[in-house]
């Protein structure tokens, strides 16, 4: 709301006409002066007007000064004027209170009009600059917002350049990555939306998963060609070698960590990364991990990159149709995946082929350019 006038605005409540005279005669060359007989009429005028300052007197009929305090304390628009109190008790409890409840003075009657115009210039000084200091700090506080949205921003671009880089050494596209998220997004929303013990997400917990699924395989960085792009199936050797891409993984994560622990993405990125390939019985690789032992990121993701294995062609197998994919996995529930969670894919599995439909179709839009 705009004030109508160039000079500061000084609101006066006194139920005392001569108070009021001795207040309108001290302050009239330099302020804008309303005086005003009841708290309810001032509050009245408050109602559709501002003020810069408010001079409240302690002892009036109908509501006090205290009661007019409470008003405007419990007003957002209102209770950052300042308010200076006047009183003609000596009594120091209801000084206290008066500041305890908002109030950034108080000033006894009767008083000098010098030292009113000292106490009306100082409170409306600290009041300008109280704001100007806000204005400051909301100022800084939006430009490290930008910094931060920048840096996220930054750091998501650098992610997905990895995640695509990895995805592309062994799948030549980075169809893999997109569908793997698709189906971890799924699950995700499921927790999300019907929370039960054990299985809660925070937004930040479920959009930090989300995005590090992306990097489930980035260990197969470290992987040699002959091995990772083999024709065919694998020796025992070459696939001990390629069991060993979690560790790697882990590894780079854990440079990128380093000491402090990094921020809550990467901490989530490192336990998919390593922990992804672990089974529910405990059969799993390369730490053995059991149960809910095995961190809830790493459980959705590997529903979610083994059902993409399953639908895809491989150099060394045929892709399996959905149902073959979902049934495998329905039977590997409590053995190889979290149970519960390969519940939320029986309930999801239409999801699951409207995600692999909709990367699918744009590989084969992108492939008629």
């Amino acid at each position: 709301m705009s004030k109508s006038y160039s000079k500061p605005i000084v609101l006066t409540v006194d139920d005392d006409p001569i108070i009021l005279n001795s207040i309108l005669s001290a302050l009239k060359l330099d302020y804008n002066v309303r005086p005003f007989t009841s708290g309810k009429t001032a509050l009245k005028f408050l109602d559709n007007n501002m003020a810069d300052l408010i001079l409240l007197d302690y002892n009036m009929p109908e509501l006090s000064g205290f009661d007019v305090l409470e008003v405007l304390q419990a007003d957002p628009r209102l209770r950052e004027i300042p308010v200076i109190f006047l009183t003609g008790s000596v009594n120091g409890d209801d000084e206290i209170r008066a500041i305890e409840m908002g109030a950034m003075d108080y000033l006894l009657k009767p008083f000098k009009p010098k030292s009113l115009i000292t106490r009306v210039r100082l409170q409306l000084e600290l009041y300008k600059y109280r704001h100007h200091l806000e204005a400051l700090v909301e100022e800084k506080t939006e430009e490290l917002r930008q910094i931060n949205r920048k840096l996220e921003q930054r750091d998501k671009i650098t992610l997905d350049l990895l995640a695509t880089a990895s995805d592309l050494r062994d799948h030549g596209t980075g169809e893999h990555i997109a569908r793997t998220t698709g189906y971890a997004r799924i699950i995700v929303d499921a927790l999300v939306k019907n929370p039960v013990e054990g299985y809660i997400l925070t937004d930040s917990k479920a959009s930090d998963i989300v995005e590090a699924v992306k990097l489930h395989d980035i260990g197969k960085i470290a992987m040699p060609d002959n091995v990772l792009l083999k024709p065919g199936r694998l020796t025992e050797e070459e696939f001990r070698i390629i069991k060993s891409h979690p560790m790697h993984g882990a590894k780079m994560l854990e440079a990128a960590l380093g000491e402090e622990g990094g921020d809550s993405l990467l901490r989530e990125a490192f336990d998919i990364v390593y922990c992804h390939h672990e089974k529910w019985d405990g059969t799993g690789y390369p730490r053995g991990l059991k149960g809910t032992d095995i961190p809830i990121g790493a459980r959705i993701t590997a529903i979610a990159d083994v059902f993409d294995a399953l639908t895809s062609v491989r150099t060394y197998k045929k892709a399996f149709s959905p149902k073959e994919a979902f049934d495998i996995l329905y039977r590997d529930s409590g053995t190889h995946f979290d149970p519960y969670l390969v519940d939320i894919l029986k309930v999801n599995e239409s999801e699951f082929l409207s995600v692999m439909d909709s990367v699918n179709s744009q590989r084969d839009r992108e492939g008629c350019l």
